[in-house]
């Protein structure tokens, strides 16, 4: 399933967020507002929420989009993660998978709860409250014009390419 035009109407957050990015061998942490990042740019980004650093689904989709970044870059997007995980697992994911793009440790749940990708699941007959693997696309002016939630990470970079390509 692509992801789709959407009716939502979600405006990128003006509270600060930690970014974590690998530059040149070295961790950078950025504390900015996603609004403020996408006014400083002329892209449009593609933020994507999984549920846990260097599980088998949640590692497929940050190395396919870190396989695809060029493709997205020419077609004006950033990508970003997001998760619930520290800074420092971010790190070790990062490095592990030499993944190249940005994630975001969201470890009080604020930028979940803002989109609303904390839900019941049902693992094993047990209930608990999780992230939905889900993903964002904003205009280069801060516009929402994809959601999808409770995707499949397998294949999903190589969809969405398909869904925003001219």
């Amino acid at each position: 399933m692509m992801a789709k035009p959407t009716t939502e109407v979600i405006a990128l957050p003006d509270f600060p967020v930690t970014i974590v990015r690998e530059l040149d061998g070295h961790f950078i942490h950025d504390d900015l507002s996603l609004k403020e990042l996408i006014q400083h740019t002329d892209k449009g980004l593609i933020l994507y929420f999984y549920p846990k650093d260097n599980t088998p689904g949640c590692t497929t989709q940050a190395t396919d989009f870190t396989a695809n970044i060029n493709a997205f870059d020419a077609l004006g997007y950033d990508i970003i993660g997001v998760s619930r995980d520290s800074v420092e697992s971010h790190e070790k994911f990062i490095a592990k998978h030499d993944l190249q793009i940005p994630l975001i440790s969201d470890d009080d749940e604020k930028l979940c709860h803002y989109f609303d990708v904390i839900k019941e699941k049902n693992m094993y007959g047990k209930i608990s409250l999780g992230l939905v693997r889900s993903a964002f696309v904003f205009d280069k002016h801060g516009n929402l014009t994809h959601a999808q939630r409770n995707l499949r990470a397998a294949g999903y970079t190589d969809r969405l390419l398909s869904t925003l390509a001219p």
